[in-house]
């Protein structure tokens, strides 16, 4: 099946349906259903195996709303197998390949198991790598938006032991357009104002719990603010989350991965947002994982799924004027 485009200002979103053992499939149905997704004036498409969202929403699903990509291999929930590792990724070739072509106006993701695709001899990081890579940006950035916060990562999925040698100046400083411009451009910040967290306790304590503020941090702020840029720090990041640090603030980049996301799930997890900037497609996804312990139990929330989809909805809507 290949959708065609819908009514001229009503956006075609495509919904990868993830790992086929977790809770995808059945939150994919669950949204396809959902009267609280209907007034978002948008068309989904989910993107998996026919059968397998079928028997996951409990009855036939439409025609134009699946595009099918057969399984390798028979899913059980809760049941990882590596055999499947490539469906998962042709899953997000079919969104990104229809993103590109003008077929979706956006991407939503859910969630995949990072350890069964790489036991299937495929490298693999995470959506956010993986998108970037097959659309060929150059650097993409994440942020997760919940709770009323918006938190960017200077660095992703790495171990904390990686994290100080991959904080280059060069990083920092992408990182930091890329959040600006689609700040700007997909959220309709005029001039966005970014808090900038230090890497270290105390962002560093003037250099004597680190110098990666004083070496790169600091600099690479000082650069961009004479070009116009609005930002604020390096804070240190145990205050930095302080309603009256956050005033009048549009995001908060974190630098690495556990140094922001702890407190935006905090405040809103099963219902936040994990959205790629950098990428020439609108993309966002759940914040939550794969969950193998409840698939199948009809008891997963689809609530971070159905803000992910009114998110794009928005996004895309930004992104076409």
């Amino acid at each position: 099946m290949s959708p065609d485009r819908p009514v001229r200002g009503t956006p075609t979103i495509a919904v990868t349906s993830g790992e086929p053992a977790g809770i995808g499939p059945e939150l994919c149905a669950a949204i396809l259903a959902d009267p609280d997704v209907g007034p978002i004036h948008a068309r989904l498409v989910l993107i998996g195996d026919r059968e397998l969202l079928a028997r996951a929403a409990g009855r036939p699903l439409p025609e134009d709303a699946v595009l099918h990509v057969p399984l390798a291999a028979p899913s059980r929930p809760g049941r990882l197998d590596p055999s499947n590792a490539r469906y998962v990724l042709a899953l997000l070739d079919a969104g990104i390949d229809g993103c590109r072509a003008g077929r979706f106006d956006a991407l939503v993701t859910a969630p995949v198991h990072k350890g069964v695709i790489n036991d299937a001899g495929i490298p693999f990081t995470g959506h956010t790598e993986y998108l970037a890579a097959r659309c060929g940006a150059a650097l993409p950035v994440m942020m997760l938006v919940g709770g009323g916060l918006r938190v960017a990562l200077a660095t992703t999925h790495l171990p904390l032991a990686g994290v100080s040698a991959a904080l280059t100046a060069a990083r920092l400083e992408q990182v930091i357009r890329v959040l600006d411009a689609d700040l700007r451009a997909k959220f309709g910040c005029e001039a966005p104002r970014v808090l900038v967290c230090g890497l270290n306790p105390h962002a560093g304590e003037g250099g004597h719990l680190g110098r990666e503020e004083i070496e790169i941090i600091e600099p690479v702020l000082g650069r961009l603010r004479a070009e116009g840029f609005r930002l604020t720090g390096p804070v240190p990041a145990d205050t930095a989350f302080l309603p009256e640090r956050l005033a009048g603030h549009d995001a908060v980049l974190a630098m690495f991965h556990d140094q922001g996301l702890p407190v935006l799930k905090h405040a809103s997890f099963g219902h936040a947002v994990n959205v790629t900037l950098g990428l020439p497609i609108v993309r966002t996804s759940v914040d939550h994982g794969t969950a193998l312990d409840l698939a199948g139990s009809g008891r997963a929330d689809a609530g971070s799924l159905r803000a992910a989809v009114r998110l794009a909805v928005e996004l895309c809507t930004a992104h076409r004027r």
